[in-house]
């Protein structure tokens, strides 16, 4: 008999749960609306019969590999919490590379136009327009359903960022921008990490970017050389085995300063350059 059936504590639940502790933690705490804090401090106290139940669903889903921000449907991103769900990928750490690049970039800069490509959840847009407000921040995405979860996420944090439904460029007017930043498909159709973990419940929309993983940062690349004002900067998230292959597209399409770094975890991830015009 579970611990629902006789009465949930928070403990109780907890050591039920089949999960890694932190993970049923995070879980239980969205339950409640409370801290960690609060879940060690009460364990011996009862819960109601709807709110263990909720638990237990949360806890079901999880072991069936959905991931925690999609039960949640909650991601932090960059120190801001983001609504999500499995409309669009969830954020990473290492996406906020992106955000750092970006905000060094137009540090001298005041009012500078910013273009991010596929913006999913909004995640970089909103944290951009949260650490700069005076940018002016447009924010493309080909799916309805990503841009609705960008325009509520970009309304909670009260960030003004114009957000178009369009293909990459395609919907766009003719103005150009002092940086473009995306985090664009790039799994290659055939790669296995498509079937494991997190991944096998986001969008592949949002995921695969061809054969090898590199088309829409072809795309991107290229096109960008028209969009992009002289001196302007591009910056492209991309595998942790296509930074060789970033570097050599954009040099041979005229990128100049052109770089790749490395995440947190010491694998290639971000690549930049800037168009001379």
């Amino acid at each position: 008999m579970s611990v629902v059936e006789t009465g949930a504590t928070i403990g109780g639940l907890l050591d039920e749960s089949g999960l890694p502790r932190r993970e049923a933690e995070a879980l239980l705490r969205t339950v409640l609306g409370c801290e960690r804090s609060h879940l060690i401090a009460h364990a011996e106290e009862a819960i109601d019969f709807s709110k263990a139940r909720s638990a237990q669903d949360g806890f079901a889903r999880r072991r069936m590999g959905e991931p925690i921000a999609y039960i949640t449907g909650w991601r932090e991103f960059y120190g801001i919490p983001l609504r999500v769900t499995p409309d669009v990928l969830i954020p990473r750490p290492e996406t906020e590379l992106l955000v750092e690049f970006a905000l060094e970039r137009l540090a001298a800069r005041s009012s500078a136009r910013v273009l991010e490509l596929g913006t999913g959840s909004g995640a970089i847009a909103v944290a951009l327009a949260r650490e700069r407000p005076d940018l002016a921040i447009v924010a493309t995405d080909i799916s309805e359903a990503a841009l609705a979860i960008a325009r509520r996420n970009a309304r909670d944090q009260g960030a003004a960022i114009v957000l178009v439904n369009s293909d990459w460029f395609e919907a766009l007017g003719p103005e150009r921008f002092d940086l473009i930043v995306s985090n664009p498909p790039y799994v290659a159709a055939s790669d296995a990490h498509l079937e494991r973990g997190d991944v096998r419940f986001e969008p592949r929309l949002a995921l695969v970017g061809g054969e090898d993983g590199l088309a829409c940062i072809r795309t991107i690349a290229a096109r960008a050389q028209t969009r992009l004002r002289p001196g302007g900067w591009l910056l492209l998230e991309h595998g942790y085995d296509q930074g060789d292959r970033c570097v050599e597209l954009l040099l041979e399409l005229g990128y100049a300063g052109v770089e790749d770094f490395k995440d947190l975890a010491g694998l290639p991830r971000a690549c930049v350059g800037r168009w001379r015009g």
